[in-house]
């Protein structure tokens, strides 16, 4: 590296070529590279999700689910199988050991499935099998209205016009609706008119269906030409569909009218959605991975603008954006990182007085940062939260080898030397301490950037982004800096004398030598006392941050219909409406096919325009979530969403397992830091259960199957993909055969329908069944092949860390019992493995900082010294956390992380020189301690104050996300001040100690070799 700065001086043109194509790749980098909010994780996971219209999830766990489970566990690499079964649906998600291939992942799910599809009931929709996106989902939400469309007519207009245009944007994976209803054309039969003319409405449907199909006939050859020959059998018109003849026994035909209603109209309303009271059709956009959230955002309000224009009775209302927030968050981390950087300079400046010295120094900033993009683009990666924080965390460490370089420069010009010999020797003076005090960071972030996990995957970007940054510091300190100021800085006279601040360090520093035994005692109890800080500050795992909008999720109990939901709905959001912070409050119901769920979507205004964060306006409206009656309700918050705090127990005794949730819900809810607590044990929903008379049935010829059929298809409808289709320009239509809406609320009605018999006999249903009035699980939870139930809970006012303690202090936990499993979720989950991950990087970055100060110092025992100011600045960091009431969460951690490369600088700086003193200049150890602390006491206060200014912005909280990187910035601010006023006395002294005992091991291996010597002479003179 020191013949690399003196090659770099004797070839300036060469230099500046290099560092201009690097600053070019950067820029073009840095324009191509996608800005989102997160960095892409791919976490190997697929689903299946089976749907059967009308089955109870018992139902379908046994004949379903269970089966499913058994044979996706027997898959290479499975980690964890979570099922979910609702009514008529049946959804199992496979989680695969990180690092498997997730395309072949979905295949072999596939391979599976298609083995045991015979097994599974017929009557069942196709499996769909699709792989997980952890990291795509809905960037925007927007509502539709029109003062003309009918809410069918939206529907459509969104399915067809919207959908289509939003598709052609470049990352956008699919358009989902929300509320609506699709077209259908409806066969409402009259149960009156099947039982007098003895047909039943399986029968009618089966009748539709085969006689409304178009098929393809063959090929024949009239007239010399040939042709293609179809058959065309669905109607063309409702009028023709009404006139359709279904045949009855004995020989008999009826007109389909003549059976009941014939309409073209519109599905039963499964869903809902409303903006401030009002109905309306909402949509979300789903982004797929690896795209850009800001470049989908442009794209969609681009073809959003061309729509309004086309149709000019439709408008469009965005009602939730994530991408507001990539955008503030972007902003204010640019804006942060380039007013530390501005405020580093100004430091240089106040200390140098030297407007070129100062400009140079600055220079290394631009000249590290540019050409990282040119990195991060080639890796992949993106401009996120996390990448953002990278390169806010080493704003002011790419200005430090600089100044180190150009303070030493001034300090030989000041000695009399021209700057060209100046700059040539203090490079080569202070080569080896740059490189180290680059090279210890660099042994930091590797780790990082290699954790495993999903933690692995979400902060590599961070890791190496850091690691490029600095290299390139590097490489501009060794090359550039010495370039510029070789030719541009001026000579300058000695200063008359030292600073004031030299001259009273100079006093304190001979104190200390003088006190060794009280200094080491002193710097050892605050360490002490440092450790004794870390319970009083609340840990957790990410801090909240006001994101404008809070997500409510409203659960009614089983057996509640859509429009009682829309009615608490309307309720709730109306009290709402009243806050002042609030925007709009926009309404989905029907969520995951039940139309007892419903999600608010509460935005805030900007928060410019309101006096409480978001955090607290939550807690300010939990006594109204709280006094909705017969209804669950909690706040959708965390990475993974849901509530912050979810505990999961399975076990096989579903009775043992109910219990044991229901009880620690009920102490759970007793904690004064948990709000909305719940537990996912399902509900029971009323149900209407058909029993067959099998004997009676047995000899009528009437299976099981055949009266379940009945029953579906009269109050249902077939399943989606047997209904008969009616063909239209640009779609076709579904036709659904059931009893009248009017006729299924009468119990009566469904004791009387109709069964076929083998014999053609329509016969009553209560002949072959008997009916009665029970109920069942309205939902059923699995975690690897096992019933779960999951207790959760949203905080209120307390961090993650001190809620669990408080919970796993619960009677309930401390005696699970022995068939009842415990297992960790969501952001509880998370934190764990963030803390164990982060753990390991750091003990692996101690060992690779000792590792990299013993291959550059050649020694064993300096390093050890260098690194004894690792501990003195946890006491700064906590101690800065616990004063500005900022939490321990994972941003404070990364700073804590940093803090460990960057405080070895200074004690870097002091080793290294005073060794050379030692060695090279033959000083007296104190001497030399002495010159090495009052010579390199200015470039220690000029990186520390430098990267102090640059934290300043993100410590201060300035901008939106503020509430994500300030506890970094605080513990890094912290650290250095703690560590840098104790580094600068403790390591000098701790020198002293260690020099001692090499002398001691020196002077006792020299006594052991002449030992040995004088014991091998002896029997030769002999």
């Amino acid at each position: 590296m020191n013949n690399l700065s003196a090659w770099s001086i004797r070839h300036p043109i060469v230099i500046a070529v290099l560092f201009i194509a690097l600053v070019i790749a950067g820029v073009v980098g840095f324009v191509q590279l996608p800005i989102n909010e997160n960095p892409n994780v791919d976490v190997p996971t697929v689903s299946v999700n089976i749907t059967q219209s009308g089955a109870a999830p018992p139902e379908l766990e046994s004949q379903v689910t269970r089966k499913i489970e058994d044979a996706l566990a027997g898959i290479e690499n499975v980690e964890h199988l979570r099922s979910t079964i609702k009514d008529g649906i049946s959804a199992t998600t496979v989680e695969f050991v990180l690092g498997t291939d997730t395309d072949r992942a979905v295949n072999d799910v596939r391979d599976a499935v298609t083995k045991i599809r015979q097994e599974l009931p017929q009557d069942i929709d196709e499996p769909v099998i699709a792989r997980v996106d952890f990291v795509g989902g809905a960037l925007m939400i927007y509502a539709v209205g029109s003062p003309t469309r009918s809410t069918e007519q939206l529907s459509w207009f969104v399915d067809h016009d919207v959908s289509r245009a939003l598709l052609t944007v470049e990352g956008v994976s699919r358009v989902q609706r929300f509320g609506g209803v699709s077209r259908e054309v409806r066969i409402d039969l009259d149960p009156n008119r099947l039982f007098a003319l003895g047909i039943t409405a399986e029968e009618v449907n089966r009748q539709v269906r085969a006689l409304n199909r178009d098929l393809p006939g063959g090929r024949g050859e009239l007239g010399g030409r040939e042709q293609a020959i179809r058959t065309l059998g669905s109607a063309a018109t409702v009028e023709n569909l009404r006139a359709t003849q279904i045949a009855l026994s004995g020989g008999r035909r009826v007109a389909l009218a003549d059976l009941g209603s014939v309409s073209d109209g519109a599905s039963e309303a499964r869903q809902l959605a409303r903006l401030d009271g009002k109905p309306v059709v909402g949509f979300s956009v789903i982004r797929s991975t690896g795209s850009s959230e800001v470049a989908i955002e442009k794209g969609v309000e681009a073809q959003i603008a061309q729509l309004e224009k086309r149709f000019a009775d439709v408008h469009f209302d965005l009602v939730n954006t994530s991408v507001r927030y990539v955008h503030e968050n972007y902003d204010a981390s640019i804006e942060a990182l380039w007013l530390g950087a501005a405020l580093a300079v100004v430091v240089v400046y106040l200390f140098l007085r030297d407007g070129r010295a100062t400009l140079i120094a600055g220079v290394a900033m631009p000249l590290s940062t540019i050409p990282t993009f040119a990195i991060m683009k080639l890796l992949g990666y993106s401009l996120n939260s996390l990448s953002l924080l990278a390169l806010a965390l080493v704003v002011g460490v790419l200005v430090d080898d600089a100044i180190v370089e150009i303070e030493n420069i001034d300090r030989h010009i000041k000695m009399g030397k021209p700057p060209f010999q100046a700059a040539l020797d203090a490079a080569d003076e202070i080569g080896l301490a740059v490189v180290a005090t680059t090279m210890t960071i660099v042994a930091v972030f590797v780790p990082v950037g290699f954790m495993g996990g999903v933690p692995g995957q979400f902060f590599g970007q961070f890791g190496f982004t850091v690691v490029a940054a600095v290299l390139f510091s590097l490489f501009v300190a060794r090359m550039v800096t010495p370039l510029m100021a070789a030719y541009w800085l001026a000579a300058k006279p000695a200063p008359v004398r030292l600073p004031w601040y030299t001259r009273t360090y100079r006093t304190v520093l001979a104190w200390a030598l003088s006190n060794r035994a009280a200094t080491i005692a002193a710097a050892v109890a605050f360490f002490v006392l440092s450790l004794l800080l870390a319970p009083l500050i609340p840990s957790g795992f990410l801090a909240n941050t006001d994101r404008g909008q809070s997500i409510v999720q409203l659960e009614l109990p089983p057996g509640s219909t859509l429009a009682q939901t829309d009615a608490v709905a309307r309720g709730l959001s109306a009290q709402l409406q009243k806050w002042p912070e609030i925007k709009n409050v926009f309404v989905s119901m029907g969520d995951q096919g039940e139309v007892r769920l419903a999600t608010l979507f509460i935005n805030l205004k900007p928060r410019e325009e309101r006096t409480i964060a978001q955090q607290d306006f939550e807690k300010a409206i939990q006594p109204v979530l709280a006094a909705v009656p017969g209804a669950r309700l909690g706040f959708s918050v965390g990475f993974r969403g849901g509530k912050e705090v979810s505990i999961i127990l399975t076990g096989e005794d579903t009775a043992e397992l109910a219990r044991t949730a229901e009880r620690l819900s009920t102490q759970m809810q007793a904690l004064s830091g948990l709000a909305n607590v719940s537990n996912t044990a399902s509900l029971s929903r009323p149900e209407l259960l058909i029993r067959p008379r099998f004997e009676r049935a047995a000899d009528l010829g009437v299976s099981v199957e055949r009266i379940g059929a009945t029953a579906k298809i009269a109050t249902l409808g077939d399943i989606d993909a047997n209904l008969a289709k009616f063909n239209l320009e640009d779609r076709q239509i579904p036709i659904r055969v059931q009893i009248a809406p009017r006729h299924r609320t009468d119990l009566e009605v469904i004791r009387n329908l109709r069964v076929t018999a083998d014999d053609g006999r329509a016969i009553p249903l209560e002949t072959v069944a008997e009916l009665a009035v029970g109920s069942g699980a309205a939902q059923i939870d699995r975690y690897d092949r096992a019933r779960q139930i999951s207790v959760e809970a949203n905080l209120n006012g307390v961090q993650l860390g001190p809620a669990l303690e408080q919970i796993y202090a619960l009677p309930a936990m401390g005696d699970l019992p022995e068939s009842i499993r415990l297992v960790r979720s969501g952001d509880v989950d998370l934190q764990d493995q963030v803390s164990e991950r982060f753990g390991t990087a750091l003990l692996l970055g101690v060992l690779l900082i000792y590792g990299v100060l013993v291959l550059l110092f050649g020694d064993f025992f300096h390093p050890l010294t260098i690194m004894a100011a690792l501990p003195l600045s946890i006491g700064g960091a906590l101690a800065g956390l616990l004063v500005t009431g900022k939490p321990l969460v994972l941003p404070a951690l990364i700073g804590i992380l940093m803090l460990m490369g960057i405080v070895t600088k200074n004690s870097i700086l002091l080793v290294e020189y005073a060794t050379v003193l030692i060695e090279k200049a033959r000083l007296p150890r104190r001497e030399a301690l002495m010159e090495a602390g009052i010579d390199r006491l200015q470039p220690i206060l000029m990186t520390t104050i430098a990267m102090i200014a640059g934290m300043m912005p993100i410590a201060l909280g300035i901008g939106a996300g503020s509430e994500f990187r300030s506890p970094m910035a605080v513990a890094v601010v912290g650290g250095l001040l703690s560590s840098t006023l104790l580094t600068l006395v403790v390591i000098p002294v701790l020198f002293t100690y260690v020099d001692d005992f090499k002398n001691r091991l020196a002077r006792l291996g020299r006594r052991r070799t002449i030992e040995t010597a004088q014991a091998v002479q002896t029997p030769a003179q002999q």
